[in-house]
């Protein structure tokens, strides 16, 4: 091996080393053996809600270790292949080990991110709330697009997903949405998504094609626990119910089964209108108001904390344009991290945004 290949499969070990003692791999061993056991007991689903916990975290554990010992195999295999092809004068055998080692790099990277995410609450599950914002039907249909790219995102994670309520706009797609992605660390990966994103392209709602800008609002708030007592009195709630609709108004339900609750104090308003019954509906409206009072506390502890800080500092903004036209570009506001495809972004290929964000927010917090 060449100088520079001995140095870099080093600065590798280094790394993944580092990501193995912050996992703890021995820890996680432990977690899934007794996950196991709890997952193979017979009155495991007479609770269904933990069932689903239990074999959800179990699933995941057993997902990062596999991923652990596959990426510390290919990289203890690694100086044997380029040994190997160097003996044999193989330069096709050495190139492919040059992939081999490229890919571990990117994969390493991606996994090093995770070891970034030490806030209070990011190890949750989150919940994501799009908002269209200023620019009329494409504001509503740039909403709608961003739903199905988080969508996407998920899925090609393999993460469920739960929308809680959709509000569609009356000409095209959506006032609102607000769905949550159960996965550990979804909130802690999704929350440097949060902000004001911008797409500028030819209005296909203009019959004169020509350019327009619009907005649409993400917000991203960790899924509440029993553990986080966020109190609510029901003499602070207001509870409506109504029949739920379908895109364009369409009902979609004969009976009042749709719910929305109002916390009068904070003015907070939230709705599910996709479960079957109302009691279901109202339980998942509860979940969605618990989340989003827990992150109007964590935002005003933090508030509270950066009090003294230049305000211009603050990330949650506007923070990523999307434009189709006149050229093709993704870009990051804050990171400056772009891409070429948007077609690909919007199809939820934005794990090198979320990336970046992840390693900017980082860089912010250690400077300030």
């Amino acid at each position: 091996m060449t100088p520079d290949v001995q140095a870099d499969l080093k600065d590798l070990d280094t790394t993944l080393s580092s990501i193995e003692a912050v996992a703890d791999v021995p820890a996680l061993r432990q977690e899934i053996a007794e996950l196991s056991e709890q997952a193979g007991r017979p009155d495991l689903w007479d609770d269904v809600e933990a069932a689903q916990k239990i074999t959800s975290r179990l699933a995941y554990a057993q997902g990062d270790l596999r991923r652990l010992e596959d990426l510390r195999r290919r990289l203890d295999d690694l100086p044997v292949l380029y040994e190997l092809a160097e003996d044999e004068g193989d330069s096709s055998a050495v190139a492919d080990a040059d992939a081999d080692r490229e890919r571990l790099r990117s994969e390493i990277a991606s996994l090093e991110v995770r070891t970034l995410l030490s806030g209070e609450y990011d190890a949750r599950e989150a919940l994501v709330t799009i908002r269209a914002e200023a620019g009329g039907v494409d504001a509503a249909d740039f909403a709608e697009m961003l739903l199905r790219m988080y969508l996407r995102w998920a899925e090609r994670h393999g993460y469920g997903t739960d929308v809680y309520d959709t509000s569609y706009a009356e000409e095209a797609g959506i006032k609102s949405a607000t769905f949550a992605v159960h996965a550990p660390y979804a909130f802690g990966t999704l929350s440097v998504e949060a902000g004001t994103h911008r797409l500028v392209r030819i209005s296909p709602f203009d019959n004169q094609g020509r350019r327009q800008t619009s907005f649409a609002g993400v917000e991203v708030a960790p899924v509440v626990e029993s553990s986080d007592h966020v109190e609510i009195d029901e003499k602070d709630l207001r509870v409506d119910v109504f029949r739920a609709s379908g895109p364009g108004g369409q009902g979609v339900n004969t009976t009042d089964s749709a719910v929305r609750l109002t916390h009068i104090p904070t003015g907070i308003v939230v709705a599910c209108q996709n479960e079957r019954s109302q009691l279901q509906n109202k339980a998942a409206a509860m979940t969605v108001l618990q989340a989003k009072l827990l992150d109007r506390r964590r935002q005003e502890e933090r508030e509270l904390m950066d009090s003294f800080k230049d305000a211009g500092s603050s990330w949650g903004n506007q923070m990523r344009n999307y434009v189709l036209h006149p050229y093709q570009l993704v870009k990051d506001l804050r990171t400056d991290h772009e891409a070429g495809n948007p077609s690909q972004v919007l199809d939820g290929e934005i794990d090198d945004f979320i990336e970046a964000g992840i390693r900017w927010r980082r860089q912010q917090a250690d400077e300030s």
